[in-house]
């Protein structure tokens, strides 16, 4: 169960001694969405996380994004999500920035929130509102509330029924609590038309910019071309060093590198990831299994990958590790 109040991650957490935004200006690596573990009988398993979020900071993440999408951020209780997140804060010492989820309607989000503030979190990814689809208006509110309602900043996550026109997102970057956007749209044409539309109306803001795609590195090169070079990495889980060395090719503007990886890796796994529903989570799941730590399954109502596609990810990780003979 969570922490008592007055432990490190109770509400005596230490305070960042620097803004998210700070923080995540200067970072040097992939951003690390790590999977939620499970025990056999189901429940939460802490200590395998601490060493699959440990393992990720070891390995060169620039930031921890817990009990996201990936974490599966829908399946857990509050309880759950308070222990998870302390666990990952736990787990990176204060090395990289650990920023966790919150989402549901405006009243469940801030709970959530609040939680992770009272873990110790660094900042917080503020998901779509379930379900409904709102008006611009009505998004505005939900996460400026949503922001005003811890000291956390927020990265506000633009997908499915969270998409924003260039105005609405002027007025986020205007509220010095929102840190930035996170793109899991993909649309480039409206993030160009919002990246400046933030230049022009808001130009002393240091707003930041996310490509939030599912398996981001297929779309690096576009990004980087409008200005957008952070970006979360679903590979980073279970195959750090092939999506460290893209991540360096990227920075270096060594295309020739991160194209070969993109067309003997990250184009494969997308295919793959395509081949089942909910297999964004299910199948980084099975690969953080594949590399030798047991993070359990995945809870309803997502399902397993198959076995076939199992043992083709498999293959697919040694093809990409080859692919890295003669990398710098």
């Amino acid at each position: 169960m969570h922490e008592p109040e007055g432990s490190p991650h109770g509400q005596g957490a230490p305070v960042t001694t620097a803004p998210l935004t700070a923080r995540l200006t200067r970072v040097q690596g992939p951003l690390f969405f790590p999977v939620t573990a499970f025990g056999r009988d189901g429940s939460i398993d802490l200590d395998t996380y601490r060493t699959h979020v440990r393992a990720g900071v070891d390995a060169g993440a620039a930031a921890v994004f817990a009990c996201c999408g990936t974490g599966e951020f829908h399946a857990l209780t509050p309880d759950e999500f308070a222990d998870c997140v302390a666990a990952a804060v736990d787990a990176t010492a204060g090395e990289v920035p650990v920023i966790a989820g919150a989402g549901y309607g405006t009243a469940l989000a801030v709970h959530y929130a609040r939680l992770a503030e009272a873990a110790g979190a660094d900042g917080l990814l503020a998901m779509p509102p379930y379900l409904v689809l709102a008006d611009q208006a009505g998004l505005l509110r939900h996460y400026t509330e949503l922001a005003a309602a811890t000291s956390l900043e927020v990265v506000v996550y633009q997908r499915d029924n969270a998409v924003f026109t260039p105005e609405t997102v002027v007025e986020l970057a205007r509220d010095e609590s929102i840190a930035g956007l996170k793109d899991g749209l993909g649309d480039l044409d409206l993030m160009q038309r919002i990246l400046s539309a933030v230049r022009r109306d808001v130009p002393d803001r240091d707003f930041l910019y996310f490509n939030g795609l599912p398996t981001a590195e297929l779309t690096g090169l576009a990004y980087r071309g409008i200005g957008v070079t952070l970006y979360s990495s679903a590979a980073f889980a279970f195959a750090p060093d092939i999506a460290m060395a893209f991540h360096r090719a990227l920075a270096q503007g060594d295309d020739k590198t991160a194209a070969r990886l993109i067309d003997g890796f990250f184009a494969p796994l997308v295919a793959l990831r395509n081949q089942g529903r909910g297999y964004a989570v299910s199948l980084v799941k099975a690969g953080v299994r594949l590399e030798g730590l047991d993070v359990g399954g995945v809870r309803p109502p997502l399902s397993e990958p198959s076995a076939d596609h199992v043992r083709r990810l498999a293959a697919l990780i040694e093809r990409g590790r080859a692919l890295l003979e003669g990398t710098a």
